[in-house]
């Protein structure tokens, strides 16, 4: 069994350690025995949507942003779309995020029109909301990390949060919620890395990746992650 990763524009949105996560989506898989690929795909690269089954996009400055909002419509937009729609799953970490919404409204400058996959829109704040954050899932289950953007995220009428949150800011310092899942698109703010702190939400991208790839997939095999769940347990008590 294998499973293919695109991770976009590494050269541009890798801030606060977000590389973590996709250092966390192939080691739990070589743990079982899943071979992976990753390619790394920046401006100008063609993105093939029946090569790869999970995307990861990070963070990045303001500059980084508008470079890569230009190749996101004008190069990639078509494949990434196709992408979504036949059920491959994304991770969008703070700027790749809000890139994912509707659009970003910076404190000066044009607005950075976004793929509109996530029904949101961002724009820039007075403050600089930055933390540990902590969050319940609808599930019950709860999520753990670090925040440090400007940006405010207001999510659509209909649109699922990631979590509510129980520490910290989330998307705007305002209504409680973080980040956003449509379908298989996960959006959030929490850098960390997030993954390695969230053995639980990794194995969870990583079985509706291969179930894409290779028909449903019940479950994944355990692991022992006992100094995961320490590092989360230990997380969910830290104050900021």
């Amino acid at each position: 069994m294998d499973l293919r990763i695109a991770h976009l524009y590494p050269d541009l949105l890798n801030i606060y350690g977000d590389r973590g996560n996709i250092l966390t989506l192939y080691q739990r898989c070589q743990w079982r025995g899943i071979s992976v690929t990753i390619t790394p795909l920046s401006v100008g690269d063609n993105l093939d949507p029946a090569k790869y089954d999970l995307y990861f996009i990070g963070g990045g400055q303001d500059m980084q942003q508008i470079k890569v909002c230009d190749d996101l419509l004008n190069h990639k937009r078509d494949g990434i779309l196709q992408a979504v729609e036949t059920q491959a799953v994304f991770l969008a970490i703070c700027g790749g995020y809000q890139l994912f919404g509707h659009y970003y409204q910076p404190h000066e400058g044009d607005r950075l029109q976004g793929l509109s996959i996530i029904s949101a829109h961002t724009i820039a704040g007075h403050k600089r909301l930055i933390g540990n954050v902590s969050l319940k899932r609808p599930d019950g289950t709860t999520l753990v990390g670090f925040e440090n953007h400007s940006g405010q995220t207001f999510l659509g009428q209909n649109t699922v949060p990631l979590g509510a949150v129980m520490e910290g800011y989330g998307n705007n310092g305002e209504d409680h919620l973080e980040g956003a899942v449509c379908g298989n698109v996960y959006g959030t703010y929490l850098h960390g890395s997030l993954l390695p702190k969230n053995p639980l939400l990794a194995d969870e991208l990583i079985l509706k990746a291969l179930s894409r790839r290779h028909g449903p997939q019940s479950d994944l095999p355990p692991l022992t992650d006992t100094l995961e769940h320490q590092a989360h347990q230990k997380a969910l008590t830290f104050k900021s």
